[in-house]
């Protein structure tokens, strides 16, 4: 056999070869897929199916007041609805929010800073709306959500609020929580005093304040570790989406291809959750089990409805 048809064979293998591997990639692809779309649909069901398929049998406005409504943000451009949770990634869709209502070619979300989404007016809330009209977007627009594990999320809360340096965190909650729990009864009055003295609240002692009753006797629950559910209200709103944070990049992706906007926009980069059992278990290894049992009661209707695993090993200690 000639140089040359040795060199045409070994093209032509090698064209089969490329081929067959993107005939591969794209069958892996499908699938994947396909097996997010199934996974998609079991987190609806499950909606339902702890929800009694109840909603929407009247229209969900007719008990709602405007400050129930607050974590809705519409995206009239688009016809986009998100429910934003505090601790679940909702920095980063609130930037997408924003730059989706801008002109394209449209910018990195990563280039909008976190404080320009968090201000007030940044982001048009369906609360703004009348309520004919907010009726009409809930509607028809493509509603979405991104939930997570309640007690990583209330993990993250306590990290984010009392192991930095906030001020507003110090004086209306973490000053309390030394008060009443922390055996200080007369705690610094800046974050900086205590923060200097090496005091803060522990977080078995966050964990006293959201047990107190006195919390939620005349004030709601701080955003950031109110329930999920009394924050966007699954029961009341069929939501199109629902993402979890422990899956939050294939989830981004499924919903912007859904949304027919992957080719434009990209949801930025996340860095992996430390979310191994040992590492819960080092958070509550603080709190007595009795506690743990009492707090899970006070989340289990998110851990229900969202499909996370109740944590026996904590519970059963």
């Amino acid at each position: 056999m000639g140089a040359s048809n040795r060199l045409l064979i070994l093209g032509l293998l090698g064209s089969m070869f490329l081929v067959m591997l993107s005939i591969y990639h794209w069958d892996m692809l499908q699938r994947k897929r396909g097996e997010l779309h199934r996974q998609q649909e079991q987190r609806k069901q499950l909606l339902r199916e702890m929800c009694g398929g109840n909603g929407e049998k009247k229209h969900i406005l007719d008990d709602m007041t405007d400050k129930e409504l607050e974590n809705l943000i519409v995206d009239e451009k688009h016809g986009i609805i998100y429910c934003y949770i505090p601790k679940v990634a909702c920095t980063n869709w609130k930037r997408v929010m924003f730059v989706l209502n801008q002109n394209e070619p449209y910018q990195d979300p990563m280039s909008i800073s976190g404080e320009l989404v968090h201000m007030p007016h940044q982001l048009t809330l369906l609360n703004s709306f009348p309520r004919t009209e907010m009726k009409v977007r809930l509607k028809h627009y493509t509603k979405f959500l991104f939930v997570r594990d309640p007690f990583v999320r209330l993990i993250s809360a306590y990290r984010d609020k009392f192991q930095r340096d906030n001020e507003y965190y110090y004086l209306n909650f973490a000053r309390d929580m030394l008060h009443l729990y922390g055996g200080q009864p007369n705690p610094p009055k800046s974050v900086e005093e205590a923060f200097a003295s090496g005091l803060r609240p522990s977080f078995y002692n966050f964990i006293q304040y959201l047990l107190d009753p006195q919390t939620e006797k005349y004030v709601p629950f701080e955003p950031h570790w109110r329930q999920m559910h009394r924050l966007c209200h699954p029961c009341l709103i069929q939501y199109d989406f629902v993402g979890h944070q422990e899956t939050l990049q294939a989830d981004a992706e499924q919903l912007l291809r859904i949304l027919k906007l992957h080719d434009v926009i990209k949801f930025p980069p996340s860095y992996d959750n430390m979310t191994s059992p040992g590492w819960v278990w080092d958070w509550f290894r603080t709190v007595p089990v009795e506690a743990r049992r009492k707090l899970y009661k006070l989340y289990e209707v998110d851990f229900k409805l969202f499909g996370y695993t109740k944590p026996g090993a904590l519970l059963n200690e």
